[in-house]
């Protein structure tokens, strides 16, 4: 379980996140919205220990992160699956080795078993077969699939998407969608993913956080969302920037 209290972070006399609470239940799947500058990195990031809040706490599995060195966050990071936006693939490694580095960071496996991970991760995501592959020779959906091979590929308790569909066609997002609820399913993780897309929020989302203006102004399910009376969510659901919203900048 992850469990954040009181959340504010700034940067200069820029405030970012202002009093964020909540909390995550074990296998549920939560989509962080909102438009661009929100805070929905910036809250990922802080989740993971990569950026410390100016004030709140942050609990993953019980355990305060606010304070821990960099050992103890690499234990606790040891559980969270990372998806990055682009893939994040190193290019003088082929698929294989990419997958391999981060057992090997973040795991005490053996050289045989980190083999078998990597393979049981790529067929996982229907690579199977890639593993000397350079990500050169891949396309935008199949970087995408790698990256998520090797967050699976530690067996993780939670998994963190980073815009997973940005920059892909109608027809891979709808396969990388796919691919997160398959995941969701049968790995029994907590998924969190940071998105900008209604598609992908409906697809995969059992929950819904939305940020605005550095707090949460939406939690709860998806179909709900679409029926709440207030026009900066009605505003993000639609795109429709011609709606009326009274006294607030967006």
């Amino acid at each position: 379980m992850i469990e954040v209290k009181n959340l504010y972070k700034s940067f200069g006399e820029k405030g970012v996140l202002l009093d964020i609470s909540f909390s995550l239940v074990q296998g549920q799947a939560v989509a962080i919205v909102g438009k661009s500058g929100a805070g929905k990195s910036v809250l990922l990031k802080c989740l993971i220990g990569l950026v410390k809040p100016d004030e709140g706490t942050i609990y993953v599995d019980n355990k305060l992160i606010n304070s821990m060195n960099f050992r103890q966050l690499q234990e606790i990071r040891s559980s969270i699956g990372m998806v990055f936006q682009f893939g994040a693939l190193f290019d003088s490694l082929t698929v294989s080795e990419n997958i391999s580095l981060a057992l090997r960071k973040l795991t005490k496996l053996g050289e045989d078993e980190i083999k078998e991970r990597v393979i049981n991760s790529l067929e996982s995501v229907d690579m199977a077969n890639t593993e000397d592959l350079m990500p050169e020779e891949l396309s935008g959906g199949m970087k995408k699939r790698v990256g998520i091979a090797r967050a699976i590929a530690i067996k993780p308790t939670y998994l963190f998407y980073d815009e997973p569909t940005t920059g892909l066609d109608p027809v891979m997002t709808d396969s990388i969608n796919r691919l997160i609820r398959k995941l969701q399913n049968t790995e029994k993780v907590t998924s969190v993913i940071i998105t900008h897309e209604m598609r992908t929020v409906n697809e995969v989302a059992d929950r819904v956080l939305l940020l605005h203006q550095g707090k949460i102004r939406y939690d709860g399910d998806p179909e709900s969302m679409k029926n709440v009376n207030d026009p900066v969510i009605q505003q993000f659901i639609t795109g429709n920037s011609t709606l009326a919203i009274q006294g607030e900048v967006l």
